[in-house]
């Protein structure tokens, strides 16, 4: 199987090149779509998970350090206008401005340069942007370098998106997904705890949210060193004609699936006919299937960003307009991030029977009924058990999503596609905090909420009308 370019190769047309490529590219991806699911690929995507954990850490401290910032002086809660730049709403639309930057404009890195080298480059970025950040003593500074992290987090997000897509096969894409996501979102207990912890405190004289920041730019930079142990998506190497790293990355991955299970894989499924690629490129985006599951998948990001984020951002603050003390919000804030990586964990269980179109429309539709009754609750009981529920339900969202629409892309593009309709969540979740903002200053935690409902609904309606099914298939026949 293994083959290298030759010199008729070279002197072939593109296009015959090209196609010849894809062909020994959808073979190599065969191979690999037929390997069990053995500790080795599970350990690959705990390692990619790892680094994604502190892109989690950074999206979710926003709410949770926001009364801190708020107590130093260097931001207020709300402000007199819609985009008012000295206020925590615009510190929330300055991490989303960066994330868009990251994903649209330089989603393109990890198709071009591999997605190994641009995952440990966005690391680093995050962990210098960070740190710099928490040394901020003004709301023009912090609310800049806050823009210039999120451009890092957003090109780790399409990596890792179709890092894990590519790493496994067919039938474990749902389950490795959500096994991502539980990792990932195990940094959102850690940022609540360490936030009830250090926000009403100043350790060593310095504001509490600082050492927050700092725990998280620390900690990724200590992935840094994971990144030996992980090697680049095979797809993406034979994709871009190394095909023989890619053969030897997938031989090795064969030989531990035979040594962990005791017996011989069964024979690779007939390669599908793949239609020649010139090169990636964005026009090649707006091209049939494409076009559709582009426009598909940019409403939907938009919508799902403003609801998810309009409830995971402003926690502390909603429970606060129901009447729970400062410090008490940051506690049943903290129990109701627990359900944060516990929702990926349920996910597992379905990701790869049900549907995941079907689950996301469910989901949307469950965040919308309990968001409802979170808006008229009142006793701290309810709020929490409320508020578990909408996070359990965004979460399975969150896991179906991203293994849904790193799936609807060739390899050639999955990055650059992604980091397109990625791009209009950070739009959405960018204007999230101007919109709660003023949704929560004109009508309370009940307008709030009826604004989170307009935006499932538009969700329900993208995905449930407009999305094509994915379970059970190659990414190479989702892909033509």
């Amino acid at each position: 199987m293994q083959r290298t370019l030759t010199t008729d190769d070279a002197l072939a047309p593109p296009l015959e090149r090209a196609g010849s490529a894809q062909a020994t590219a959808a073979a190599l991806s065969a191979r690999l779509d037929r390997l069990p699911a053995t500790w080795q690929l599970w350990k690959l995507v705990l390692l990619i998970s790892l680094g994604g954990f502190f892109e989690v850490y950074d999206l979710i401290f926003t709410g949770y350090i926001a009364p801190g910032m708020a107590k130093s002086g260097l931001l207020q809660t709300t402000t007199s206008s819609f985009f008012g730049f000295n206020g925590i709403g615009a510190f929330v639309a300055a991490t989303f401005a960066g994330l868009f930057v990251g994903t649209f404009f330089l989603g393109w890195l990890p198709d071009r340069f591999g997605r190994r080298s641009v995952f440990t480059f966005s690391l680093l970025w995050y962990s210098i942007g960070s740190i710099v950040m928490a040394f901020q003593h003004s709301s023009e500074g912090l609310i800049l370098w806050r823009f210039i992290t999120g451009i890092g987090v957003g090109i780790e997000i399409v990596t890792i998106d179709s890092y894990v897509t590519e790493m496994v096969p067919q039938q474990m894409r749902g389950r490795a997904m959500a096994f991502n996501q539980a990792i990932m979102f195990a940094a959102a207990p850690a940022s609540a705890l360490l936030s009830w912890w250090l926000v009403p405190i100043a350790p060593f004289g310095v504001d509490g949210w600082r050492w927050v920041v700092l725990a998280g730019a620390l900690g990724a930079a200590l992935v840094w060193f994971v990144r030996r142990a992980v090697p680049e998506s095979p797809r993406w190497l034979a994709t871009h004609g190394h095909t023989e790293a890619a053969e030897q990355a997938i031989v090795r991955l064969e030989q531990a699936a035979v040594r962990e299970s005791g017996r011989e894989l069964p024979p690779p499924a007939p390669v599908p006919n793949v239609p020649a690629h010139r090169r990636a490129t964005l026009a090649g985006l707006w091209q049939a299937p494409y076009r559709g599951r582009l426009l598909m998948l940019v409403a939907f990001n938009l919508c799902q960003a403003i609801g998810y984020y309009g409830f995971a951002n402003w926690v502390p603050t909603l429970l606060i307009g129901q009447g729970v003390h400062v410090t008490r919000s940051l506690l049943y804030a903290f129990v109701i991030a627990i359900a944060l990586p516990c929702g990926p964990l349920l996910a597992m269980l379905v990701a790869d029977r049900i549907e995941r179109k079907w689950l996301i429309v469910g989901s949307a539709f469950a965040v919308l009924v309990f968001g409802l009754m979170f808006a008229q609750a009142r006793g701290a009981a309810a709020l929490v058990a409320l508020g578990i529920l909408i996070s359990l339900a965004g979460q399975m969202i969150s896991v179906c999503y991203h293994a849904y629409q790193a799936e609807l892309f060739p390899t050639a593009v999955r990055c650059r596609a992604n980091g397109v309709v990625y791009s209009a969540s950070r739009v959405g979740a960018m204007m999230s905090g101007f919109t709660i903002a003023a949704l929560l200053r004109d009508g309370g935690v009940q307008a709030v909420f009826a604004g989170i409902t307009v935006c499932m609904l538009v969700v329900m309606v993208s995905i449930g009308a407009f999305g094509p099914r994915t379970n059970g298939l190659s990414l190479d026949e989702l892909s033509h």
